[in-house]
């Protein structure tokens, strides 16, 4: 049940009856009129702009026209209690308390709804995220980026629409050349006692390879490994993995499973970049040329070579992009188009990219190429997750148990867990650097949002824990003839905006919204429950030790919903704390 859409929808309904007796002039769309809760400082529950909207096709002032349609609105409808007019044009409704009643019957009654906007287009999205290079474990460079693919999915399932998760795995070019040299040189020390070649810049130099080198000689007997390049075919293919089992393993530890994983190699060897530079000449969308030096290069250095370039600039791009090298080799850029017109060839309605901040420059090329492919403007969505500092005892923390340069996800999560790893990740919008304080998020505070919001629902299972009821069980009552207090309506008001905040975090694809909402939801809560304190009517548990049936009902309201949000943030709402 979204109250907002109900009143807007009323309110819609209300204009066109009257534009039908020649008493308002209607606008070709209804853009631009909302239902929203109005500030504290104003005794109402919904506030709307509809006069602000119409005056000026109207010719009459907004204050005069919301007069006009308070009355008609209020005439409408026999649960509002008062309608009032605000400066310099809102139209304020506050209702009846039956009407919170009303309200919480239907959102109990239909709890595994509520939330989800039915009447919207339900779309089939394809969302990629993660595709770390598969040669060592992930890191807290990856970690924020794969939390917020895996929520983003998790919110448009939770909106009823279709998602596959998947993992692109670059596992071929260069890096894996050196990767697998890598590996190679490790099982050489493990086998042979040889040192590794720690001079060498362009090798891997983590320990975990040692594991690598370990696993694969102890299930490859038959191996003989006195030369690379007899086995580097082989080789390749086990250390890639070996890597993948780890990267799953990670991945696994923060809660996060992918329903593909495509290979890039497998991507190239069947022809399918021969095959997308076919499409694009037929479609007269590339032509040999030279390009310019790319911005900070030293244009004295830069050697202007005839290339295969992609007219990327036809779709916005600030330049036309290289597909093919001089020596005749594909460009990265090249596979990654061929692999986005296998995308495009799956029919999915929308892609989802999401990138870490290193990778903002390439959103153009990329979004330009599946224009020209698709033939859709908006077909591809990239999001962009910005750097995260670790911060411990005020000063920028650095850990790494295996001697690379980075923290890996193992670390972070065997420092703080899971939960707080992505509740904490997830607590600000991905497109701005986040500060993630290892002290912070272990306080038992309001300053930890996440010990915060699971307090929450851990009190409400304790008032059901003392009357021996199961709060993951369902409750049913005949009557809900409750009368609410302002307090507790004041938190049934924050609950009517859940829809809001999901419909806003589907559409927008912003996860952040749903731990933001989840804390102020917890807050009024947490404030309500204080009040108990002081005064035995705003108890819970009676002095008879006994839970009345409409604070029950209430508070089976609030743990509904913030189970279902901390459902779609993918942690736990723990009984106890």
């Amino acid at each position: 049940m979204n109250i907002f859409e109900l009143y807007l929808d009323k309110i819609k309904s209300i204009i066109v009856e009257l534009s039908k007796k020649n008493q308002l002039i209607v606008p070709e769309s209804f853009n631009g009129i909302n239902a929203e809760i109005p500030p504290p400082k104003f005794d109402c529950d919904i506030s709307t702009n509809v006069a602000m909207v119409l005056s000026k096709l109207n010719k009459t002032s907004p204050i005069e026209l919301a007069e006009k349609l308070a009355s008609e609105i209020k005439n409408s409808d026999d649960q509002i209690d008062n309608i009032s007019v605000a400066k310099p044009g809102f139209v304020n409704i506050k209702f009846k308390s039956s009407f919170w009643s009303n309200f919480i019957k239907e959102i109990i009654d239909n709890a595994e709804k509520f939330g989800i906007n039915e009447k919207e287009k339900k779309n089939n999205y394809l969302v990629e995220f993660v595709s770390a290079n598969p040669t060592g474990p992930l890191h807290v460079g990856h970690c924020r980026g794969a939390i917020l693919g895996d929520v983003i999915s998790n919110v448009l399932i939770f909106n009823k629409h279709k998602v596959t998760k998947e993992y692109y795995v670059n596992d071929y070019g260069n890096q894996i050349i050196n990767f697998t040299k890598s590996v190679y040189f490790r099982i050489r020390e493990v086998k042979f006692n040889e040192t590794f070649p720690q001079d060498n810049p362009d090798l891997y130099p983590g320990d975990y390879l040692i594991d690598f080198a370990k696993n694969i000689v102890s299930d490859n007997s038959d191996l003989n490994f006195d030369g690379y390049d007899e086995i580097s075919d082989k080789l390749t293919a086990l250390s890639i993995k070996q890597a993948l089992l780890l990267i799953k393993k990670n991945l696994k530890s923060l809660g996060i499973n992918h329903d593909n994983f495509v290979s890039e190699k497998s991507i190239v060897l069947n022809n399918e970049v021969e095959s997308v530079i076919k499409f694009l000449e037929k479609n007269k969308l590339v032509y040999k040329g030279k390009i310019k030096a790319p911005a900070g290069e030293d244009d004295k250095n830069w050697v202007e070579r005839e290339q295969l370039l992609f007219k990327s600039t036809d779709f916005g791009d600030d330049k036309d992009r290289a597909l093919q090298k001089s020596d005749g080799t594909w460009t990265y850029f090249a596979s990654d188009v061929a692999y986005h017109k296998n995308k495009v060839d799956r029919k999915f309605d929308y892609l989802i990219n999401i990138l870490g901040a290193d990778h903002a420059g390439y959103i153009k090329r990329i979004s330009s190429s599946v224009e020209a492919l698709s033939g859709k403007k908006d077909k591809l969505i990239c999001k962009i997750s910005q750097l995260v500092k670790l911060i411990k005892d005020n000063k920028p923390f650095k850990m790494s148990k295996r001697k690379g340069d980075y923290i890996t996800v193992d670390d972070l999560i065997e420092e703080v867990g899971k939960d707080a790893t992505r509740f904490i990740m997830l607590n600000r919008s991905s497109d701005v650097e986040l500060d993630f304080d290892f002290d912070a998020v272990k306080e038992k505070s309001k300053d930890n949002p996440l010990y915060y919001v699971q307090y929450c629902y851990a009190r409400i299972s304790s008032v059901f824990r003392h009357i021996g009821k199961d709060l993951n069980s369902n409750i049913k009552f005949d009557d809900f003839s409750f009368e609410y207090s302002n307090d507790e309506i004041k938190i049934l008001k924050k609950i009517s905006e859940w829809p809001k905040c999901i419909d806003a975090a589907s559409s927008k694809l912003e996860p952040h919204r749903i731990p933001v909402y989840l804390y102020d939801l917890a807050s009024e809560f947490h404030s309500y429950w204080n009040l108990g304190k002081q005064n035995p009517e705003k108890r819970f548990i009676n002095d008879q030790k006994k839970v009345s049936p409409d604070k029950l009902i209430f508070l089976k309201a609030i743990s509904n919903v913030v189970k279902s949000g901390m459902d779609i943030v993918g942690v736990n709402t723990p009984d106890k704390m």
